[in-house]
């Protein structure tokens, strides 16, 4: 029954932190830059929750690059998304060094024991304020060209791709970090051009994740998409067939307010269809959400796909009527499976590898560039 994903205080793991962890409701942890010092602080932190927790847990982080890198130190520059199309001419160049930055990123996360980085960022357009240039540009064809581009290079190095922030958070000003934002705009237009990428790369295969927007699109449905049953079963599930996990986005920023407490906020998130819900940064809440949240029968189904992790037993602890369900458990087990890393170098041997080596030195340039051209 495991859905929950929690953050961590600091540098090291506290024994409080272990017993919120190993909560039944919980599947995995997101790490903040106040979690790193330096790497060799940061290896031992995830060393310590992979032995001291007792049950797999999925480790995950946003190092998207540019301006969202929680790890900066010690790793590599990545370059904001828009830096891909905005200062390299040719096409072919743009998409090969977005290759590379999602090789990079998830070869550097992954050689730390990080399972998934929540990216890339699926939106279009850069004057939204919490998107600016984490978007890859406002062109649908560009942006999928490119956004598929960083998967394939993540891919390779072993890490599964989240797309955020469906439908498309990019053409509203608010950020939802402070408030919820509400798009006006019509149905026709959300489809054909912002909800284009996340269809065009589900149509790929190249989606093992989505994460959509606490944003109200008025036209279409008065809740935000992150509590949405019409933008999580009606349009992603059923009209766009995705098949994969679906995340919150965080259910302690201010835009999912809107939903009510914490507890009302997760209720709300997994009735729409997601599957996993992230809070971070509300310690209170996380234990409010621990002690008062109850899974209806039907969720508890759906969250059978976290459970066991990495144990072929099939659902325990269900009543007949959930066994019967044991189909869907298995599907979904299979999705959460998608999300953990496939392979990883070890740090070390990232260190000696040429390839590592100029990606380094170009995608730090690239970034370089890209601060000197916005100043």
């Amino acid at each position: 029954m495991s859905t929950l994903f929690i953050d961590l205080a600091g540098y090291e793991l506290e024994q409080e932190e272990i017993e919120l962890l190993e909560h039944p409701l919980v599947a995995g942890l997101i790490l903040f830059t106040r979690n790193f010092h330096d790497r060799a602080q940061l290896q031992a932190l995830i060393q310590s929750v992979r032995q001291k927790v007792k049950k797999p847990l999925l480790i995950t982080v946003d190092q998207e690059g540019g301006r969202v890198q929680r790890f900066r130190d010690g790793f590599t520059q990545l370059p904001a998304m828009q830096a891909f199309s905005a200062l390299i001419e040719d096409p072919i160049e743009q998409r090969k060094m977005a290759f590379e930055a999602g090789w990079q990123m998830a070869a550097e996360m992954t050689a730390l024991d990080i399972d998934l980085s929540f990216a890339p960022v699926l939106d279009l357009g850069h004057q939204c304020k919490a998107i600016g240039d984490r978007s890859f540009g406002c062109e649908v064809k560009s942006a999928v060209d490119l956004a598929g581009s960083f998967i394939r290079g993540m891919h390779q190095a072993g890490m599964a791709a989240t797309g955020k922030h469906f439908p498309g958070h990019g053409h509203v000003i608010a950020d939802s970090h402070l408030e919820t934002p509400y798009d006006d705009r019509s149905q026709k237009t959300i489809f054909s051009q912002d909800i284009q990428p996340f269809q065009q790369l589900i149509e790929q295969n190249l989606l093992q994740a989505i994460m959509p927007a606490h944003v109200i699109y008025s036209q279409c449905d008065n809740q935000p998409a992150s509590g949405s049953k019409y933008w999580l079963q009606d349009i992603l599930r059923a009209q766009l067939n995705f098949n994969g996990a679906i995340f919150s986005d965080d259910l302690g920023m201010k835009g999912a307010g809107f939903m009510g407490d914490f507890v009302a906020r997760s209720e709300q998130a997994l009735n729409a269809g997601c599957d996993l819900l992230l809070l971070c940064n509300e310690r209170d809440g996380v234990i409010q959400v621990l002690d008062n949240l109850k899974l209806s029968e039907k969720q508890s189904h759906k969250k059978q796909r976290f459970l066991n992790v990495g144990y072929a037993d099939g659902p325990v602890g269900v009543n007949n009527q959930a066994s019967l369900d044991c189909e869907s458990f298995l599907l979904r087990q299979q999705r959460l499976q998608t999300l953990f890393k496939r392979k990883n170098l070890t740090w070390s041997e990232l260190e000696r590898a040429p390839r590592w080596l100029e990606n380094r030195q170009k995608l730090t340039a690239l970034q370089q560039q890209w601060l000197a051209a916005k100043n």
